[in-house]
């Protein structure tokens, strides 16, 4: 369980700096930031493109400002559903927060909000957009991840920081069925990770594509997305579709073995953080072939 204090109100600045980064769940940072720095090497075709300093802070805003606007616009309009999910005692926190703590998440919201001075318009877009769905996935009137479908759609949220990241190095938008792909992408994976909290939300009569479902019928949707997403990106690029036929092959893994989903759950930081490496690295061996790297 979190060692955060269960009382904030009379804490000092340590401990709301400790609160603050337990909320914005380090394990979860690259899923944010991470499109960025593959935004980035894709849409670059010069090494002095790679370094531009917007991009700097694009990745900086989306490493730590970004996650705890996100997850703590979550957990204030989840303290009391959060009450019944094990999670909260072990890799998370309950909601414990003070003003200074709902003052720290407004400030990250408006920190996205400045990104608009220093991005072309052509960006904004997808600045708004993911402002716009990283509230009102948990926060009112939509509350996106209580609608079935829904909850899983809005998850495109975690691919617009690389989109706008790419704008932003290229100049123009991103292929079609790139962000086509990317989105049915995220959608599989969010609604892989709410597999876990079927019995939870489910005691807490809360409604999710994957209480709808069941798991057994999630676990086909989640594979459904992701060959999709795969067949997409195959679309822009054969080795992409064949990188990212990788989650359709590891979901069936999981359903069709004895692994604990909850454990399965938490092995796909690791793996996005392969995948997305790959998908980098690839991208930079366009500007600065490998054999110029090792020769």
């Amino acid at each position: 369980m979190s060692t955060v204090s269960d009382d904030l109100r009379n804490a000092g600045l340590l401990e709301h700096m400790q609160y603050l980064l337990v909320l914005s769940r380090p394990r979860f940072w690259l899923y944010l930031a991470g499109p960025v720095v593959v935004g980035v090497a894709v849409a670059a075709s010069t090494v002095e493109e790679l370094f531009l300093p917007v991009s700097f802070v694009l990745f900086g805003y989306f490493l730590l400002p970004a996650n705890v606007l996100l997850y703590g616009i979550n957990d204030i309009f989840d303290a009391d559903v959060d009450s019944e999910n094990p999670k909260k005692d072990d890799k998370e926190a309950r909601w414990q927060g003070d003003r200074a703590v709902t003052a720290a998440v407004a400030l990250s919201g408006l920190g996205g909000v400045g990104l608009l001075a220093v991005t072309p318009p052509a960006a904004w877009p997808w600045l708004v957009g993911f402002l716009v769905l990283a509230i009102q996935y948990s926060a009112p009137p939509f509350r996106f991840k209580t609608t079935p479908i829904f909850d899983s759609v809005s998850n495109g949220l975690y691919i617009l920081p690389g989109i706008a990241a790419y704008v932003v190095v290229a100049g123009d938008q991103p292929p079609v069925l790139a962000v086509a792909g990317a989105w049915l992408w995220t959608m599989g994976m969010h609604t892989f990770s709410a597999i876990p909290d079927i019995e939870p939300d489910r005691a807490a009569d809360i409604r999710t594509t994957a209480t709808l479902f069941g798991e057994r019928r999630t676990y086909g949707y989640v594979t459904g997305c992701w060959i999709a997403a795969a067949v997409a990106f195959g679309g822009v690029d054969t080795r992409l579709g064949g990188l990212l036929a990788v989650y359709p092959v590891f979901v069936g893994w999981v359903a069709a073995s004895r692994v604990n989903v909850e454990r399965a759950y938490w092995w796909f930081p690791a793996l996005n953080t392969a995948v997305g490496t790959l998908i980098t690295l690839g991208a930079l061996w366009q500007i600065v072939p490998l054999w110029e790297v090792i020769g």
